[in-house]
């Protein structure tokens, strides 16, 4: 009787599920959580893999998941309450299927708890079992072990260092990104032993080449030469690239080393190279030494900038100067030069800036690419020291486009070439911006700042668009804005649009020093040239995949340290007593205050509104008193710094008087 009862009772639940999930439809997904408190669900692709769309998450109906879980989620009929958040469907997470973090890092704090470094995760955990030696204020990583009642347990499982430490500080990125650690001497030893796999070449050492690299490069994997055309009328320029498939073949140590890593990362103070030390200063294209270099010859029409046609060949080069951009820029603007630059070099330069221009202009006319440079503001960090040193502007120069322009066109000649031959091949795709995301940024724009975009999914609206920007510094908190409402680039194993450049075949190429990607197009460029197997288009597929993970976890984890180190940096002012005033322009405005890009730091701010000498809430909004005037997005506020949540990565301003 009893069994019958319950099956009875099963039978009934069941169909009361099923009624449920009737009106209200079940789906599963990737949770990805916001700083804010709210999050999306990414949804499998749907028939004939084309993506869904992504599910709203309001923040009461998180529960217990957390940031990167694979969970069911219930939707949930159209509801105004859930804000000017929500874009699409909303959903509620009625379950988790797979839970994916199971370790974080934070910093241990008073009361047996821990803050975690990823602000995407609950704002504190509590401890269960020992510190195992931590002490508070220490780095530690935990491993999540439950949540009841909204508050979430862990346990210490090793214990990083000291926070406030800069080497510490960058191995809690390290821990947190899950990044690779630096390759160790027995890597170093055995990378030096390699012996370049053969194939035909063609001797250029005759040619005058030059590397252009930022003062303090690391490693040289690109180089260029100007020859000559067939007719007065056009120039060649030569593209070499290092030949780093000559010393690692597909599925070797080294291989799966750099598989493993996707990218060099390079954190401010801490250098994460894809390759060993000995290898990357093996296969560098260095002064004065013969080099393997896999070349890319563009026939380039000095009138018009048009690229007529190109060659690629394995080839030995010779690079006869390393100039920096520095020296290059001072050469551009004065003419003045260093004594030991011959006649022959400054001709070349000249040259080079002559024909890039052409090529730039030309890419302006016919693909309209979208010219979105925005200065970044870099902190520098002493590698051997640890010691931080400031902050430097990098801004966008002529000796910097000289040779984006030559590695574009190079990388465009490939990306065609594997579609003409059939060569399954890594693209790097920028998908056009999604309607409802460009609406919501148009709507800002007019309702805001008084400006009317136009139709933004077409490049030259964008274009027109930014060109109209007056040069405040408003114009980079709108960029910001504009670049965060695109979708983000990533590679995939066939040919698409990418929307930012304006290309329909566009590979990498010419960094396999530093990207997985472009070596992997490099391998199956050598395995098509010498007539023996290449990796399938399936495969291909994976890579592009994993590499896309790679390259956004390795971002991430570039701003996170950037960021953090920034703080310190602003603190050590402070200590130092330095002036504590700054400017910035509101950015956003929430319920909670406002966020603010502080331009000279190049990192946001938050003003809220609950302290003593902040803000409060008036209609759209925010005021400092009865008497003053409204403050929203696009105004100038003055600032003095309050806090600094170096675990979290934040800092706190509150207007300066």
């Amino acid at each position: 009787m009893k069994k019958d009862r319950k099956k009875r009772l099963l039978r009934i639940a069941r169909r009361a599920r099923e009624r449920r999930e009737a009106r209200h439809p079940v789906v599963h997904g990737t949770l990805s959580m916001s700083a804010n408190g709210f999050g999306f669900v990414t949804l499998p692709p749907g028939d004939g893999g084309v993506p869904q769309e992504d599910v709203f998450i309001p923040p009461q109906f998180i529960r217990d998941a957390v940031d990167g879980d694979v969970v069911k989620v219930e939707l949930l009929p159209p509801r105004e309450e859930f804000g000017d958040e929500r874009k699409g469907p909303a959903g509620k997470i009625v379950g988790i299927i797979r839970r994916e973090r199971q370790e974080f890092v934070g910093e241990l704090v008073a009361g047996r708890k821990v803050r975690p470094f990823n602000r995407k995760l609950p704002e504190e955990v509590e401890l269960s079992g020992g510190r195992i030696g931590g002490k508070r204020g220490d780095w530690v990583k935990v491993r999540l072990l439950d949540c009841e009642d909204g508050v979430w347990r862990g346990s210490i499982k090793k214990v990083l260092g000291r926070a406030g430490i800069i080497s510490a500080d960058l191995d809690a990125v390290m821990e947190e990104y899950q990044l690779c650690p630096r390759y160790g001497d027995a890597f170093d030893a055995e990378a030096a032993a390699i012996v370049p796999r053969e194939i035909p070449r063609e001797d250029r050492t005759a040619e005058l080449t030059v590397t252009i690299d930022p003062f303090d490069a690391k490693d040289f994997d690109d180089a260029l030469s100007i020859l000559p055309g067939t007719d007065d009328g056009t120039l060649i320029v030569g593209v070499h690239i290092s030949d780093v498939a000559a010393y690692i073949a597909p599925g070797g140590i080294f291989d799966k080393e750099a598989a493993k890593r996707g990218f060099s990362c390079y954190l401010p103070g801490r250098t994460l190279p894809m390759l060993p030390p000995a290898l990357t200063a093996k296969i560098s294209l260095q002064q004065h030494q013969e080099s393997l270099a896999h070349s890319v010859y563009l026939t380039v029409e000095k009138s018009s900038g048009k690229v007529l046609a190109m060659r690629r060949i394995h080839t030995k080069i010779r690079v006869d100067h390393r100039l920096n951009y520095e020296e290059v820029q001072t050469f551009f603007d004065r003419g003045t030069a260093p004594e030991q630059w011959s006649g022959p070099l400054k001709n070349v330069l000249r040259q080079m800036l002559e024909i890039t221009r052409a090529m730039r202009r030309y890419r302006k006319e016919t693909e309209e690419f979208i010219d979105l440079a925005l200065p970044e503001i870099r902190v520098l960090c002493d590698e051997k020291s640890n010691v931080l040193q400031g902050l430097s502007r990098k801004v966008s120069r002529e000796s910097e486009a000289v040779v984006e322009e030559c590695m574009l066109a190079a990388n465009s000649a490939v990306g065609t070439e594997l579609g003409e031959k059939g060569i399954a091949g890594l693209y790097r795709v920028h998908p056009a911006p999604e309607a409802d995301k460009i609406a919501e940024f148009s709507d800002m724009m007019t309702g805001t700042f008084g400006i009317v975009p136009g139709d933004l999914t077409e490049r030259k609206a964008v274009n027109r668009f930014i060109s109209q920007l007056p040069d405040t510094p408003r114009k980079p908190v709108i960029l910001n804005l504009l670049l965060r409402s695109m979708p983000r680039a990533f590679y995939q194993e066939k040919p698409a649009l990418h929307f930012g450049l304006g290309k329909g075949r566009y590979s990498h190429f010419t960094s396999p020093i530093r990207r997985y990607t472009d070596l992997t197009v490099h391998q199956q460029l050598w395995e098509y040239d010498l007539k023996q197997r290449t990796r399938t288009s399936g495969v291909m597929a994976k890579i592009a995949e994993r590499c896309s993970e790679l390259e956004e976890n390795s971002d991430a984890a570039y701003f996170a340290a950037s960021d953090r180190l920034k703080l310190r940096y602003l603190q050590e002012l402070l200590e130092k007593g330095g002036e504590n005033f700054y400017e910035g322009v509101i950015a956003k405005v929430t319920s909670a205050g406002l966020q603010v890009d502080i331009f000279d730091l190049g990192l946001y701010g938050f003003v809220p509104r609950d302290l003593p000498g902040g803000v409060s809430r008036h209609g759209y909004g925010f005021r400092r008193n009865s008497q003053d005037a409204a403050c929203k997005p696009g105004d100038f506020i003055f600032l003095r710094l309050h806090t600094i949540d170096f675990a979290r990565g934040s800092a706190v301003f509150v207007p300066a008087k």
